[in-house]
């Protein structure tokens, strides 16, 4: 009954829905490359050319005007596309391989642009869900059950940190703006592009140019009671607004910039008294001075009194001179030293005698 027990454990937290991304989280934002997408996209330019723009063709130009991208995107595709028997349309493994190469070795200035292009027509949307070359590496003869295959991902260490990478920097946040965890754009993208040539690979589900949905190849038919589960994997693509947010913020050039909603408390600093000759000049900012004497000294400047004419402000100064060792930035505090000399009983006496002699 305990190994029973044990084992049950053991294939629960094998089998746990979101599961801690190995990877540093991603701190940068992507606002240059977003930038450089908006100038590709025609963003603020005529409507009328943004229109027939083919931004999905464009950046597959670009790719090919460098050399790095240029190759690996060729080898992809060639590889993706070779038909090895009249039932086995290419390999997969190799196909996967390859694209896992391309959008790991190619900087994303360019691989973003061929994924996540912004599209208003049908052939510019198709062009996009061409890109990964899906009768090969997304598209099989049937559906398998979305469990199963993220349970085969995560047989593979490198699928599966980079499936809980996805869930971390991907999933729903409702106490965000952008409904991205931290509005960081920028981490859901890589995070997405980072699961492109594994069983889970995602891709457009067709060729809506707007109607933006992703998914990987699979269904949850025949889930059994494990449905509830399996939909909500499934719905983690295909109905995240921060995914969708982030692929057509890129799109469309339009990188976060937020500003925090509850700025950080800040303390308000006391004003500082200008520097007389009547410090001393080893007297810095620095210096720390006791509670009392700060307050005695700041409100002397809060009350807009002329240090020419306040006797206050003089004997602040006075205060402070007194305080403070010769040749050190320590300063005495004022119950620490010896205490001052009261007035002689003799002294109190007469003061006494006096005024009642003037009464």
């Amino acid at each position: 009954m305990i190994l029973a027990n044990a084992f049950c454990l053991f294939f629960f937290l094998g089998e746990e829905f979101y599961e801690a991304s190995p990877y540093e989280p991603v701190t940068a934002r992507l606002s240059d490359i977003f930038r450089l997408a908006s100038i590709f996209s025609g963003t603020g330019a005529d409507p009328a050319v943004s229109t027939k723009s083919n931004h999905c063709l464009d950046a597959a130009k670009a790719c090919n005007l460098n050399d790095n991208c240029k190759k690996l995107r060729s080898s992809y595709i060639s590889i993706c596309n070779r038909e090895i028997s009249p039932t086995e349309r290419c390999n997969r493994r190799k196909c996967h391989k390859a694209l896992r190469q391309f959008f790991d070795r190619v900087p994303s200035e360019y691989t973003y642009r061929m994924l996540f292009c912004s599209c208003q027509d049908q052939a510019c949307a198709e062009r996009r869900r061409q890109t990964i070359l899906p009768s090969c590496s997304y598209e099989d003869k049937e559906k398998p059950n979305c469990l199963d295959l993220r349970s085969l991902c995560r047989t593979d260490h490198l699928c599966r940190s980079r499936l809980a990478d996805f869930h971390a920097n991907c999933r729903a946040s409702y106490q965000t703006l952008t409904s991205c965890p931290t509005d960081n754009y920028q981490a859901c993208l890589g995070s997405y592009a980072g699961m492109i040539g594994f069983d889970v690979t995602p891709n457009y589900v067709d060729s809506n140019p707007t109607g933006i949905v992703v998914s990987p190849w699979c269904s949850c038919r025949g889930s059994g009671n494990m449905e509830e589960e399996c939909e909500k994997f499934l719905k983690d693509f295909t109905e995240n607004p921060c995914l969708r947010n982030a692929i057509q913020a890129f799109g469309n050039g339009t990188d976060v910039n937020l500003s925090p909603k509850n700025p950080p408390f800040q303390a308000t600093q006391a004003p500082r008294v200008e520097k007389t000759p009547s410090l001393p000049d080893d007297l810095s900012d620095s210096t720390s001075l006791g509670t009392s004497v700060i307050t005695t000294c700041t409100s002397v400047q809060e009350q807009g009194l002329k240090a020419n004419n306040s006797k206050e402000l003089s004997m602040c100064f006075t205060e402070l001179t007194t305080n403070i060792i010769p040749g050190s930035k320590r300063v005495i505090k004022p119950n620490s030293g010896p205490r001052r000399a009261r007035p002689s009983a003799a002294l109190t006496a007469a003061s006494f005698l006096m005024l009642k002699l003037a009464l």
